[in-house]
């Protein structure tokens, strides 16, 4: 059993573990309305593409429960604007806008009080998203060689998603079979996830770890030779380009300089057929604070002005395999892709 968890639903009400806190408190924040999940969505109280998909999911069944004590039969119509606000709240990640559509496909089969059978539907998604983390883990981590070193970049492990993790998973996975060393963690600059948060969960597990900045990313392949990139992903578009956290790219082109691999490492909805390449993903950009300050506290000089992408989007050239819970692409590209996902039914 993981020792931590990002969200569960609790008497009623979605509990999410405030992840802008972590490491320093655990504090649990109690949201009672679509409105408050889409808020804590976009304020990063919850982040990671699968744990986004499965909050928003929670939040359906809330506006659910509002919207048929507001309107009765007409609950399909007074639930509208939750659902985008919840589809609005960070736009990036492909993940909420599938577990979107998947519980609005359930509105045409539910009858009386849609609660029971959307929050069913909820807990089905939350429940596969951790069963596909632990497929993804056993298809992933054979890939890794007996001892190596391995680095990644910002936090995909259970506070990411239902559980277990996507590329921290397989990480948790190759340690456990003595396939890792030593992992290498990223800072993962603005919000600190690296530092904050997988080094937080690798150190509950101890698991050999070590801190870098973001920028040492070359010359930590140049000098300690991990042999894997393991980063996960919150957009997969039809030919394998891979919109990540910033800064994967960056680390993706210092492993390839370096005869160094990169898998990428995601559940299968992530994958969006309807994008044919990275060049048309969206990329969120947040407010210029989250790089000037801190904490509260100025980095830079009053009203300096940032450029604040919060993505990147690494090029399938640079992927030497994309994981996910029905298998491997090795060397992705458009054709492979589409054969991967005929296969698995998408």
């Amino acid at each position: 059993m993981n020792p931590v968890t990002a969200l569960r639903w609790q008497d009623g009400a979605l509990h999410l573990l405030d992840q802008r806190r972590l490491p320093a408190e655990q504090t649990w924040l109690r949201c009672v309305s679509a409105g408050e999940v889409a808020d804590a969505i976009r304020a990063m109280v919850v982040r990671g593409a699968p744990a986004i998909g499965i909050a928003a999911a929670y939040g359906v069944v809330l506006a659910a429960r509002a919207a048929f004590a507001a309107a009765g039969d007409g609950w399909r119509a007074a639930i509208e604007p939750d659902l985008a606000h919840l589809r609005n709240a960070r736009p990036t990640a492909v993940n909420l806008a599938w577990a979107l559509d998947r519980m609005t496909a359930r509105f045409a089969t539910t009858s009386g009080d849609p609660e029971p059978a959307l929050l069913a539907q909820a807990r089905a998604i939350h429940d596969q998203d951790l069963a596909a983390n632990r497929a993804m883990a056993a298809h992933g981590a054979p890939l890794i060689a007996p001892g190596s070193r391995v680095l990644t970049h910002c936090n995909t492990g259970a506070l990411a998603t239902g559980g277990h993790g996507t590329a921290l998973g397989v990480i948790r996975t190759a340690h456990a079979q003595g396939r890792i060393a030593e992992v290498f963690v990223d800072e993962t600059r603005p919000w600190l996830q690296g530092a904050r948060l997988t080094a937080w969960e690798l150190q509950q597990e101890g698991i050999p770890a070590r801190l870098v900045v973001d920028g040492a990313a070359a010359w930590l392949f140049a000098r300690l030779r991990p042999a894997w990139l393991i980063v996960g992903a919150d957009r997969i578009a039809a030919n394998g380009d891979t919109a990540n956290k910033i800064g994967t790219y960056t680390a993706a082109l210092a492993a390839r300089a370096h005869g160094a691999r990169v898998m990428v490492v995601a559940p299968l909805s992530t994958f969006d057929p309807a994008t044919p390449d990275g060049a048309v993903i969206e990329v969120e950009e947040r407010p210029a604070q989250e790089l000037t300050q801190l904490a509260g506290q100025a980095l830079a000089p009053a009203g300096f002005a940032a450029w604040n992408p919060v993505f990147d989007v690494t090029p399938a050239a640079l992927i030497d395999a994309i994981v996910c819970e029905h298998g491997v692409i090795e060397r992705p590209d458009a054709a492979r892709m589409a054969a991967f996902l005929e296969a698995a039914g998408r």
